[in-house]
């Protein structure tokens, strides 16, 4: 079954314990997941401490890629599901990880499920890179939960959500034939995007980040097709250059 869950990434931003770490590792070899990347880790994925809570799973370890920042972590993906404890600022729809997750399992298809800091969780600039957002439910005496179980809870989801898959002949994983953009490319687009719409004066450098904000939301909802953004950058390139030649002429 696990070959269902080899586009799977799981993405810590910014981990700080080594022992999270390795445990992370030990986890997500429990139940099939392999690619981790580590987005500014402040601590040693290699270093003693994790390798020994990841005991047999010091190859996942060896293999985890650390990146600087979460785009580059996300690059190639065309889902992606972001943790979150708290409630959004902005909007967004909370779900339970049973009824997302399995949305991350496609064929041929690399996804991302990213995790917060253990001191912050994820901010809200960072949350605007998912298209999907969860929450585990836990008791209000003490609803936080350790990063490592976190995602001990998540991977477990992930494998149960296949072997439904294969039990069930109208699972809601059945292939898409929908060519959705890579959210490499969806970046490429805002960051043009936001060019613009300064340009224009539709947006103030002091509120960019949260009109842009609302923008991601709004796209991210409707998962785009790969033809369709290529469409919405034509059109702003059309308009970069009407603008620039009505300049020239006057």
């Amino acid at each position: 079954m696990w070959e269902s869950l080899s586009g799977v990434r799981i993405v810590l931003v910014e981990p700080a314990g080594p022992l999270n770490v390795g445990a992370i590792a030990r986890v997500m070899k429990n139940f099939g997941l392999q690619h981790l990347v580590l987005v500014n880790a402040q601590c040693d994925p290699l270093s003693e401490e994790a390798k020994l809570m990841a005991v047999h799973a010091v190859d996942v370890l060896e293999a985890a890629m650390t990146v600087e920042t979460l785009p580059v972590a996300l690059q190639g993906c065309q889902r992606a599901i972001a943790t979150t404890a708290r409630d959004r600022t902005l909007a967004g729809v909370m779900e339970h990880p049973h009824m997302a997750l399995p949305w991350l399992i496609a064929p041929e298809t690399n996804t991302a499920l990213i995790f917060g800091p253990e001191y912050r969780g994820l901010s809200n600039e960072e949350l605007n890179y998912a298209q999907r957002f969860v929450r585990i439910p836990s008791s209000h005496v003490y609803p936080s939960l350790n990063l490592a179980q976190a995602v001990a809870i998540c991977c477990y989801e992930l494998s149960l959500a296949v072997n439904l898959h294969k039990k069930s002949a109208n699972t809601e994983l059945t292939a898409s034939t929908r060519d959705i953009a890579p959210l490499d490319m969806l970046e490429a687009y805002y960051q043009q995007l936001e060019s613009l719409l300064l340009q224009i004066g539709y947006l103030y450098p002091h509120t960019a980040a949260s009109r842009m904000a609302k923008f991601r939301q709004l796209f991210n909802r409707t998962q785009l097709e790969t033809v369709e953004v290529a469409m919405l950058r034509g059109i702003l390139t059309q308009i970069e250059w009407a603008l620039k030649n009505t300049d020239s002429m006057e």
